[in-house]
């Protein structure tokens, strides 16, 4: 339920009528009231069901003994009044620090990848096999993120 029913409570307080804030609330759900919601409804997940998964080679263990042994991906969107920015983080365990990064205003995979290999160039990486890169399943719209290659 949206903030409504304490603009109405509040209202009720000021006209004279001493009213509990949950009393309002209990009585706008039970007639059926809700404040209007501003903006539209944005699906920001679409599950990514396969039949084929990869390996979870870290088995939510997230901890790691040593600097670029283990990465792990993230992928989030902020909104703005212009839209929305979506943002691709790269983040070594070792040291909880973001190794790589990168924002783009289009959801498209090709950014995120920039952001991986913007951290395998600025740590120096090179055909690496000790180091894991792992993110969770995401969304469909990013399939990307889910092979460990």
């Amino acid at each position: 339920m949206c903030i409504l029913y304490r603009e109405i409570w509040q209202q009720l307080l000021r006209e004279g009528f001493h009213v509990a804030r949950c009393t309002v609330a209990r009585l706008m759900r039970k007639m059926g009231l809700a404040g209007a919601r501003g903006g539209r409804k944005v699906r920001t997940t679409v599950s990514a069901v396969r039949d084929v998964c990869p390996q979870d080679l870290v088995d939510r263990d997230f901890v790691a003994e040593r600097p670029n042994k283990l990465w792990v991906a993230d992928f989030t969107f902020v909104s703005t009044w212009h839209g929305f920015v979506y943002v691709a983080l790269i983040i070594d365990t070792f040291a909880n620090r973001i190794v790589g990064r990168k924002a783009s205003t289009s959801a498209q995979t090709g950014f995120v990848l920039d952001a991986l290999e913007q951290a395998l160039h600025d740590r120096n990486i090179k055909n690496n096999d000790s180091l894991v890169h792992h993110s969770d399943r995401g969304s469909s719209m990013f399939p990307l993120l889910t092979q460990n290659d």
